[in-house]
């Protein structure tokens, strides 16, 4: 069994509940998931089983798009709303569209970010949330990312009666980005205390929301004998690297571990997709100093 569960996470559950309840549905203990998502976050978490667990860095390096909301008017120590409330200030006049067009477009670009206390980044063998868990703050380094676009998605609302307004944004980003930071750091460019109120992931390691499957839809797979249909491929999860079709000279040659010339991708593509009578047999990596592909990572039995 290789390939990508495409897995949609429910809030309330942890990535690790998710591995593991697959190991139990799928009788399998190969599997990864591709970076964690927080538990009262939802949305896409692909799932590697069996070779495709070695792609797993690479699909964790690859860019996320989430959508959720910014509640200006109020902080919580978590950066969301399941921490403790640290901060009030009544928002009497609602920002404009343009303003928050303005200061989302601040926070676009490379980036510096530092992160929250409650994360599981280690500082000295420990995890920093179980400093925040004791009331300790800690020094920590600042992470460089990067943000493709952060945009609204519709008109912000205002509740007039706890005087807080509500921005619903989009945004792509870098791995290791924490969006709920990238919320309070929205409200310290306007002087006003803000919180991530909601977070959904629509798209990560190149799979897509529409994409994804419960854990009840695999379980059902499973009891049917007919897991495939929801595994997608490894030729699927590698779509962004271009593809080569081996010639049994090629293929002989790939089998053992050697070394291709440049002639099977013109453009001297960084990493290169090869396959084999339909089914992906290695990535291969380019060598300019040698003008060679050589084995990056492979699926051979």
């Amino acid at each position: 069994m290789d390939g990508v569960i495409a897995l949609y996470k429910e809030r309330g559950m942890t990535s690790h509940e998710c591995v593991s309840s697959l190991r139990k549905i799928l009788h399998t203990k190969k599997i990864g998931h591709t970076g964690t998502l927080d538990p009262n976050v939802d949305g896409v978490l692909p799932i590697c089983i069996g070779k495709a667990t070695k792609i797993s860095e690479l699909m964790m390096a690859s860019g996320k798009v989430y959508r959720g909301a910014i509640t200006l008017g109020v902080a919580y120590d978590t950066e969301d709303l399941d921490g403790q409330l640290i901060a009030q200030q009544p928002i009497k006049t609602p920002l404009t569209a343009a303003k928050i067009d303005q200061t989302l477009a601040k926070l676009t670009g490379d980036l510096m970010q530092t992160p929250p206390m409650y994360s599981a980044v280690k500082v000295n063998g420990h995890k920093l949330y179980e400093y925040a868990r004791k009331g300790l703050t800690v020094e920590r380094a600042s992470r460089p990312i990067h943000i493709d676009y952060f945009k609204q998605l519709k008109p912000a609302s205002y509740d007039p009666t706890r005087q807080q307004q509500t921005i619903y944004f989009e945004v792509g980003c870098s791995k290791g980005t924490y969006v709920r930071t990238l919320a309070v750091d929205f409200g310290r460019l306007i002087n006003v205390p803000s919180v991530m109120s909601q977070l959904t992931r629509i798209q990560s390691g190149g799979f897509y929301i529409s994409q994804c499957v419960t854990l009840e839809q695999v379980q059902a797979a499973m009891d049917a004998d007919d897991v495939i249909q929801v595994l997608q491929p490894l030729k699927e999860a590698l779509k962004q690297y271009p593809t080569y079709a081996l010639d049994e000279s090629r293929w002989q040659i790939v089998s053992h571990g050697g070394f291709l010339d440049e002639s099977i991708n013109s453009d001297h593509a960084p990493v290169v997709c090869l396959d084999y009578l339909g089914e992906v047999k290695a990535l291969y990596r380019f060598e300019p100093a040698n003008s060679q592909y050589r084995p990056f990572k492979m699926f051979i039995a």
